[in-house]
């Protein structure tokens, strides 16, 4: 997020002839930032870089948080948005993600797939593929991406649903196998992959995605503005290439677009979420 930022902020600064600093407030999962962005004046002034966590699944996940994404920020842009991979060690028996779904629905209970941690993207990416795909499989959760896929390369695990860019040395070595991208286009990160969707998943979407929100409340034309600048210099040959060696694809949108994929994402998630029995914590 922070090259994202540091890729969009001196465009922005060089087409509004005003400076725009990035400014990193890390801590529970962009909670913090959010909080700052929703209570700030509605000026233009402090804008939010935000996530699919801080904007969507924390609304789920955190039993207090502190501002509504839909009630106290006015959307901007859909930024990027970041696929996963679904990747499984080699001993599995399944070159496409069909044969897995039958390899995991011969064995139920059996599989087991490793996440980032609890509420993270690889953990709701598994559940949804196993709601999705109709399969049982066991959710072991680790203390950050790293150690999840120590385990999966080793054999310990059986599926993970890693970043691209975690993934891809391991896929390139030879030491997990990647079936599919997560999102419902491919990534440029890696052309040749199918989507889930395309494997045979239907209805399977899970990206990691970042966008741009001012507090509710800034005058409509700011908005408006920053909308189409972004849109501008996403279309921008260098902005993609950045994008692409962070594994990201460009995306914007206008500010009603992203509002409606907001609101569906946060009902989306919800869903997803209670039928796992993930609890608030």
């Amino acid at each position: 997020m922070d090259t994202l930022a540091r890729t969009i902020g001196p465009r922005l600064s060089e087409r509004w002839g005003q400076q725009f600093i990035v400014e990193n407030r890390a801590g529970a999962s962009g909670t913090i930032a959010g909080e700052l962005t929703a209570k700030a004046p509605p000026d233009g002034y402090l804008l939010l870089l935000g996530t699919i966590s801080s904007l969507a699944t924390n609304v789920v996940l955190q039993k207090t948080l502190p501002y509504d994404p839909v009630r106290d920020f006015a959307p901007i842009s859909l930024v990027a948005t970041q696929n996963l991979m679904l990747v499984v060690h080699p001993s599995v028996p399944a070159k496409t993600v069909s044969e897995l779904v039958r390899f995991a629905k011969s064995q139920p209970g059996k599989l087991s797939f490793a996440s980032a941690g609890n509420g993270t993207g690889s953990h709701l990416s598994g559940e949804l593929f196993r709601q999705v795909a109709g399969v049982d499989i066991l959710h072991i959760p680790y203390k950050g991406v790293q150690p999840a896929m120590v385990d999966v390369i080793s054999g310990q695990v059986a599926i993970n649903f890693p970043s691209i860019l975690s993934a891809m040395p391991h896929v390139r070595s030879g030491r997990v196998r990647a079936l599919a991208v997560t999102g419902t286009k491919r990534t440029r990160a890696a052309p040749d992959l199918p989507t889930m969707q395309e494997a045979g998943v239907k209805n399977y979407e899970s990206m990691t995605w970042y966008a741009l929100v001012a507090p509710a409340g800034t005058p409509q034309d700011i908005v408006t503005r920053l909308s189409a600048e972004v849109a501008a210099i996403l279309k921008q040959p260098d902005t993609h290439e950045r994008l692409a060696r962070e594994g990201a694809d460009p995306a914007g949108s206008t500010p009603q677009e992203f509002g409606r994929f907001m609101q569906s994402e946060i009902e989306k998630w919800r869903r997803v979420i209670r039928a796992a029995g993930i609890q608030p914590s």
